[in-house]
């Protein structure tokens, strides 16, 4: 039985995780009966492997790696080889013995003599070294087939992430996105491929990464504006347009929609002070300095070109142009899986003009009577905090201080009305002029 090639077509799904799907359609034809075959294939795993066809069905897969030394030297037992020996000059003698058995090591010598370690690096005949791995599959077909549908997982075989340029300017943004292939272990040629997005449950073990022996390349697939994408199950699957040719150690980038325009917003926010959960404690006073973080939401609403398509999770990437018209990187942001109609809204970093400081200027502690006879005594906290927010900019701007917390608390006072956002978080709108400073005072009660 002859090993043959994995020839015929091939379609790929990627998942961000590292598994792929793989599907192939062989031109091997199947008997009716038992059908026995050898292919070389790469990262095929056998507890995974199945017919899709429903006259087909799966009897054994036995999987063997590429050929070792030590697997090698065992199958040439009772053979002669020839084995290399180098000498101190430089050069090289060579010798032949018949491998006996590899473990422990015996050869034997054409005088007769044995000699019990390697006598020299083993030259092997090429029907003893599998250069790749190879499968070895059995199929039972209930009638005749002109093809060999087969569909596994390839765990750890490649990996696809997504990355989002949005161009800043005005009131609105220019939105493009690509997905980068890595491929770890797969090859294939002219494959068909999707990328799978959303969150699949592992109940295997993860396949360990393999080892990295390659130079990274980098490969950009033509600006693609056609790629498709439907909803399956939990997940949404985007078809790649074309046929994708994979390498292991080479990227393959491809743009995942056409350039789009959205609205967005920019926000300053000072994080509040308050715990989640537990009593809020005292403040040291050493470091009174706290971030201004600066959040955009990209606006996407249905109907809009930009707003009807889901986005995979992926990398953020923020530009604005200089007074030079360069483009600057002004911030990056991890991004979770947006459906259609949702907006996308991303904390790109920390304000630079834009500072603040905050200062408990009283903290009280007091127990309360329990409300019913054999209950817990309750405990009140009151803290009170003055927030002083510094503006460099030439512009005068609107910052957010937002306090959020679990259980029962309230605002009792504040200098800036209290907004109520959620039941469990408020925020007060600061406004701070050009080249100055505002202060927020505000006290709040938190009871357990």
């Amino acid at each position: 039985m002859g090993v043959a090639p994995l020839a015929g077509q091939t379609s790929l799904s990627i998942y961000s995780d590292g598994r792929v799907v793989v599907r192939r359609t062989l031109t091997q034809a199947l008997q009716k009966g038992r059908n026995t075959f050898t292919l070389k294939v790469e990262g095929l795993d056998g507890a995974t492997l199945f017919s899709p066809d429903t006259a087909v069905a799966l009897v054994s897969a036995v999987v063997r790696p590429p050929t070792v030394p030590d697997a090698a030297l065992a199958a040439a037992a009772g053979q002669t080889l020839s084995f290399i020996r180098p000498r101190a000059d430089g050069g090289a003698d060579t010798v032949r013995a018949i491998v006996v058995r590899s473990d422990p090591p015996q050869y034997r010598l054409p005088d007769g003599r044995y000699v019990l370690s390697q006598p020299g690096e083993p030259l092997f005949p090429a029907e003893l070294v599998r250069t790749g791995p190879e499968a070895t599959i059995a199929l039972e077909a209930t009638q005749a087939r002109p093809r060999t549908e087969l569909v596994y997982v390839a765990d750890g075989a490649a990996r696809w992430e997504a990355v989002y340029q949005v161009v800043l300017g005005g009131a609105r943004c220019q939105v493009s996105g690509s997905a980068t292939i890595s491929s770890e272990s797969l090859r294939a040629d002219t494959a068909e491929v999707q990328l799978v997005a959303g969150s699949i449950n592992r109940a295997r073990p993860e396949a360990p990464a393999p080892q990295a022996n390659r130079a990274r390349g980098f490969a950009l697939a033509d600006v693609v504006v056609t790629t498709g994408e439907q909803a399956v199950g939990e997940t949404h699957v985007y078809q790649l347009p074309g046929k994708l040719s994979l390498d292991p150690g080479t990227p393959t980038t491809t743009a995942l929609f056409p350039r789009s325009a959205a609205a967005y917003t920019q926000e300053l926010i000072v994080p509040g002070a308050l715990p989640w959960r537990g009593f809020p404690g005292q403040a040291a006073g050493d470091d009174n300095r706290v971030p201004v973080q600066v959040w955009y939401t990209l606006k996407r609403g249905r109907g809009t070109p930009f707003g009807e398509r889901p986005l995979p999770g992926g990398t953020v990437q923020l530009y604005q142009a200089d007074s030079a018209g360069r483009f600057q990187l002004v911030g990056e942001a991890r991004s979770d899986h947006t459906a259609p109609g949702r907006d996308l809204r991303v904390r790109s970093g920390d304000a630079f003009d834009v500072t603040a400081e905050r200062v408990q200027t009283d903290y009280t502690q007091e127990q309360l009577a329990p409300p019913k006879r054999g209950m817990t005594a309750r405990q009140r906290i009151t803290a009170a905090y003055r927030v002083t927010i510094s503006n460099a900019k030439p512009a005068a701007v609107t910052v957010d201080v937002r306090e959020a917390r679990f259980g029962v608390w309230r605002v009792t006072e504040s200098s800036v009305p209290a907004e109520k956002i959620s039941a469990t978080e408020v925020r007060f709108r600061v406004p701070v002029p050009t080249n100055g400073d505002a202060t927020l005072t505000y006290t709040i009660q938190a009871e357990s």
